[in-house]
């Protein structure tokens, strides 16, 4: 392949990457715990958009219990998120020669 072949590929892979990072921002993915009491919102990209509590969990004494929920709606939420950002770039990067287990930035 010749160089302008290559910086070609690269002007390319740049455009498609400043696309995901905008598709990311628009993918939203929804984390749940205890049953669906607790959900978390969030983008591709990590950002929350939303919490829904279930009325019954403000519960003064169960603040505990209350606050794990949150933070396993987080956990599923940023998951999912991190899947749905994975699956757009592998479907970026289809056919190109990189190493194994090679993480882009996004």
């Amino acid at each position: 392949m010749d160089i302008m072949g290559l910086m070609k590929q690269a002007q390319a892979m740049q455009q498609k990457m400043a696309d995901l990072q905008s598709e990311l921002d628009a993918v939203q993915v929804t984390g749940a715990s205890g049953g669906g009491s607790v959900s978390v919102t969030m983008t591709a990209k990590g950002d929350v958009k939303g919490l829904t509590l279930d009325a019954a969990l403000l519960v003064p004494d169960e603040k505990e219990i209350l606050e794990d929920l949150i933070v396993a709606a987080l956990n599923d939420a940023k998951a999912k998120a991190e899947r749905a950002a994975q699956e757009r770039m592998q479907e970026l990067t289809k056919g190109l020669p990189l190493p194994p287990g090679m993480k882009l930035p996004f």
